[in-house]
């Protein structure tokens, strides 16, 4: 029998929509790569308020389009193959600021036989870089980190308390380990060491 402090199902629903708004974990709903719904903490890591987001496709989170299309094809693929509708990964995404960050993402589907078609998302900052393919040292990838955000080697040098001319040395490594014949595909480089 039911109590009379027991909540019905409108109100399990208020607190469900609740539990999700409020929730520390940074979260979203999309519906066909477009955000559908998100939470307070999903506004919060992308300094987005939720009304620019809503309806918007993921595309305004990347870094740039190249990099939306590759992490879109590979994650479709593992999720057409994936018994547990579950996709990990760990990517650069765009802060409203312009800031590019590392962050590892988490999706379910809940339309395994269209996958894009409805997923459940969760985000979390990574302040460094953890597992690059091409072998950059901690300072490296630190460098690597402040000119994907347009930093020049003067101000790299100063935000690392370090000589200019330490990051210039430090760059011309990246580029040489990137083979990047250029400033804007360095940083293209960069943005999608995976």
């Amino acid at each position: 029998m039911k109590g009379h402090d027991d909540p019905d199902a409108s109100q399990l629903q208020d607190l469900e929509r609740l539990a999700f708004q409020v929730s520390p974990a940074p979260q979203m709903i999309t519906g066909d790569r477009y955000i559908l719904e998100l939470n307070d903490a999903f506004a919060a890591l992308f300094g987005y308020r939720r009304e620019e987001m809503i309806g918007e496709l993921l595309l305004k989170l990347y870094p740039s389009r190249a990099d939306y299309q590759a992490i879109g094809a590979r994650s479709l693929n593992w999720l057409r193959h994936a018994e547990n509708g579950a996709y990990s990964d760990e990517r650069f995404m765009q802060h409203r600021s312009g800031e590019v960050f590392w962050a590892r993402a988490r999706g379910y589907t809940l339309t395994p036989e269209d996958p894009f078609h409805l997923m459940v998302w969760h985000f979390e900052r990574i302040d460094q870089v953890v597992r690059p393919t091409v072998n950059l040292t901690p300072r490296e990838r630190e460098i690597a980190a402040h000119i994907v955000n347009g930093l020049t080697c003067k101000e790299i040098g100063r935000k690392l308390d370090i000589s200019h001319r330490t990051v210039e040395v430090h760059r011309g490594r990246l580029m040489k380990k990137l083979a990047a014949k250029n400033s804007a595909e360095l940083v293209s480089k960069i943005i999608v060491l995976k």
